[in-house]
């Protein structure tokens, strides 16, 4: 295996290369397509941030796999090494100039994750995550929270693309608005991983995922001390498209509310 820093280096230079392309232009109103829905975006950044980042890729590493948001890359040709990216995590939010999105690109080895950097360019936030070693914003070491009941607790989530999955999706967060001091919709999944990771928030829940919405961001939880699991506890499925996570002293608190059980 590599060394992961040369692997890092070039993530985040993709990263702020990205980043200040999106900084310049957010403002500005965008023409947008619909892809799976109304809410599903798509923009001409979301296209040419993905350029940028598979072209530093293939440049360095031209036997990795790609697996990408907007598809310019077949994600058939699997590698050991495989870069899973979102362009603009929250293209919504960027499409109306709300400045909370973010670039998303994680490594995985073997379908295990070895890098996830998330960086928000409006604030200029870099959040990245080693597995094993740890997970930093900006060089500073992040570390969950450590509130210990849901009454006290700040949780995140975000809502399906899929209309059927909506009544399900309201009903948890009437349950959870009744439960938690504060309940959140950021509209960004790597943003909110992200300020898990970082004590912002202490637990973070949603369905309708695509692998490039959490790659980066479950790696940030756990290298920051918390826990990732899928919605009824068990061992995260990227491909599942669900995910929990939290500071780990209010996860199971939460999987009783998402059981119906609390």
């Amino acid at each position: 295996m590599k060394d992961v820093l040369v692997f890092k280096e070039l993530a985040i230079e993709a990263a702020h290369q990205v980043g200040n392309l999106l900084r310049e232009n957010f403002r500005q109103g965008h023409r947008f397509e619909l892809k799976s829905s109304f809410r599903d975006l798509v923009t001409e950044f979301d296209r040419r941030a993905e350029e940028i980042i598979v072209s530093l890729i293939r440049k360095h590493f031209p036997e990795h796999s790609i697996l990408t948001e907007e598809g310019s890359v077949d994600p058939t040709d699997r590698a050991p090494y495989q870069w899973i990216i979102d362009p603009i995590d929250g293209t919504a939010n960027f499409a109306h100039g709300f400045p909370f999105f973010a670039v998303s690109i994680a490594l995985y080895y073997q379908d295990e994750a070895l890098l996830g950097v998330v960086y928000n360019p409006v604030h200029d936030e870099l959040f990245v995550g080693e597995a094993g070693g740890g997970a930093q914003l900006n060089g500073q070491t992040l570390r969950v929270s450590q509130v210990e009941t849901l009454h006290e607790s700040l949780v995140m989530t975000g809502f399906p693309y899929d209309e059927r999955l909506v009544p399900k999706h309201l009903t948890w967060w009437e349950r959870f608005a009744r439960k938690t001091q504060s309940l959140r919709r950021l509209g960004s999944s790597a943003l909110a991983l992200a300020y898990v990771a970082a004590g912002r928030a202490d637990g973070y829940w949603e369905l309708d995922l695509k692998p490039w919405d959490m790659a980066a961001g479950v790696l940030l939880v756990r290298e920051a001390g918390g826990r990732v699991t899928d919605l009824e506890g068990n061992k995260l499925d990227l491909n599942r498209g669900e995910v929990l996570a939290s500071n780990g002293k209010v996860h199971n608190a939460m999987l009783q509310v998402l059981q119906g059980r609390a």
